[in-house]
């Protein structure tokens, strides 16, 4: 079995993307105290009310687009090169979705950061979801262009690891880590068909003056498509950790390897077809796709519920291998003082707490309580906020002396990290919610908290903002902690020569011989995916285009 250093560019490669994702994180975050200080009020000396919102479009862009995926790329090379125990093709074609990819990035977040300075002639304070009438400087798109480009050809040289792989290896089933990292990828390429569709053939010509209006509810549907899986696409590679290497942190092996590609099979074919429920309250879409959208929203339950079984058997089966006995007494025999198992425990715990208030979000009814409320950052920040960016910090803890050769440093300080972050999330995001059902709204510098008479609210207002500031600030404090532990170990490390014994990761109870081999016919789940987005995507975007692409619609609105 192959190991990081095996592969030198490949390490290089798996190093530089989560040193950039990790570097967009300390920023994003910083940005993230920022909201949480002045839209509360507790303090209004960072950024005027107006510059709030270039802080709250770096905040998304660079969490959820730039981190997140720039982790996803570092993990899945990894995991890639490891399971098929052979290098990327070609060293020059990796280097250059990786520079793609950061070139966009920088691009998108330059664009985004020149509103901060008045000098600057650009900006970009359209908010994570980019759709029309909010108008950003071309450089925005043409930056977005570039990143999404980046991760197609990311995807492509998996693939093409894969193919090379098969043809030495007819007949064998698809590694496990490998065939996670096929099933997201092709998710990503329908679903980002979306976004990208919205900003070449819309978006960009609409900035640069070449056609004077677009249609806000193609743009908003086009981008909701995508917007829905992307969540997936964070939260894929949390997955990919909690079923291949939590189990060897937990002492054990993975419960069940059939019972995780049916799980990413099922990802692959109900994450698209589900964007409609972002658009409840647009009277543009008919209610019966609403309908269709909720419906598949909630059987999106199923991989999650799946998920929480086999990942806490796993669990079970690593604490009681280290003499842990009882209902709930092995519990005490897990490594609780270990960084990167903490990290993963809590992230999914957090998740499952974002999957409740998630199914709120999913019912067409009771949605219309909490849209556009506080209520929503509070859902996202349990998901991407803590099941994908702690399970990261984890696999960080775990992953850099790998990819660096180096020991972990401050041991102390990542030991503590992970119960910091869980603090400061769970003070913010229940005071999010709290907040998000007394009518507090979202995406505003200016929410009145003091206006709010909704009755029945425990503690009132004044407490919620004094929580959301507080906890904001214990996540920042977190966020520190393991930006000085990462990099720290990676340029200030000494070498260890147990890193090889400590990459191994060990067979599950259940190999991939006990499913059907059609699980990994991925020409068919494929296939399936793409009839299901039809039934629910077909008929309601061939109304708005027959209405006419190019008909009257929004001017754009500077920001």
């Amino acid at each position: 079995m192959a190991y990081v250093d095996d592969f030198p560019t490949d390490a290089r490669i798996v190093r530089w993307n989560m040193g950039v994702a990790f570097l967009a994180l300390g920023i994003g975050g910083l940005f993230g105290m920022i909201q949480a200080l002045h839209r509360t009020g507790v303090f209004r000396g960072f950024v005027s009310s107006a510059d709030y919102y270039t802080v709250l479009t770096g905040h998304g862009v660079l969490l959820a687009l730039v981190f997140t995926i720039f982790a996803l790329c570092g993990l899945f090379t990894w995991g890639v090169t490891r399971s098929l125990d052979r290098p990327l093709p070609n060293p020059r074609f990796t280097l250059t979705w990786f520079a793609l990819m950061l070139v966009g990035a920088l691009a998108a977040a330059v664009t985004i950061l020149g509103g901060l300075v008045p000098s600057i002639p650009f900006n970009a304070d359209v908010l994570y979801t980019f759709y029309a009438p909010m108008q950003a400087h071309p450089a925005f798109y043409a930056g977005l262009a570039l990143f999404i480009v980046g991760t197609w050809l990311a995807g492509l040289d998996w693939f093409r690891a894969y193919w090379q792989w098969r043809g030495d290896n007819p007949g064998e089933r698809i590694p496990l880590q490998t065939f996670m990292v096929l099933v997201t990828m092709l998710m990503w390429y329908i679903s980002s068909a979306g976004v990208a569709v919205e900003v070449l053939f819309f978006l960009l010509p609409w900035s640069l003056g070449l056609i004077e209006s677009v249609d806000p509810l193609l743009t908003r549907t086009l981008f909701w498509y995508f917007g829905h899986p992307v969540v997936y696409f964070w939260l894929m590679p949390a997955y990919f950790i909690w079923y291949t290497v939590l189990p060897k942190f937990s002492g054990g092996r993975l419960f069940s390897d059939p019972l995780a590609r049916v799980v990413f099979v099922l990802f692959l074919l109900l994450s698209t077809p589900v964007g409609f429920h972002h658009q409840y309250v647009d009277p543009g879409i008919p209610e019966g796709f609403k309908f269709i959208a909720m419906t598949n929203t909630m059987f999106l339950l199923l991989p999650s519920l799946l998920t929480a079984f086999t990942v806490v058997a796993s669990m079970e089966h690593g604490a009681r291998q280290r003499g842990g006995e009882g209902r709930l007494g092995w519990l005490r025999k897990l490594p609780w003082d270990e960084p990167a198992f903490a990290g993963c425990a809590l992230a999914g715990l957090m998740f499952a707490a974002g999957g409740f208030s998630g199914m709120i979000n999913a019912g067409m009814n009771i949605n219309y309580l909490i849209h556009n409320t506080l209520w929503v950052p509070g859902h996202f920040h349990l998901t991407v906020g803590t099941a994908s960016t702690l399970t990261f910090m984890a696999a960080g803890y775990w992953l850099f002396p790998q990819i660096t050769g180096n020991r972990l440093r401050f041991r102390s300080l990542a030991t503590v990290q992970p119960y910091v972050w869980f603090i400061g999330m769970t003070l913010m995001s229940n005071a999010m919610h709290r907040a998000g059902l007394a009518g507090i709204p979202r995406r505003t510098a200016e929410p009145q908290y003091d206006a709010v008479t909704f009755q029945g609210v425990v503690g009132g207002v004044s407490e919620m903002r004094l929580q959301i500031a507080i906890g904001g600030t214990i996540l920042f404090l977190g966020l520190v902690l393991f930006l000085i532990v990462i990099f720290g170990t990676w340029f200030g490390g000494s070498g260890n020569d147990s890193l090889r014994v400590n990459g191994r990761i060990p067979a599950p109870l259940s190999g991939p011989e006990h499913s059907p081999k059609i699980l990994d016919n991925l020409k068919l789940w494929t296939a399936v995916a793409i009839v299901l987005i039809v039934l629910a995507y077909g008929l309601p975007l061939s109304a708005m285009v027959a209405d006419g692409l190019f008909a009257p619609g929004s001017p754009p609105i500077p920001v």
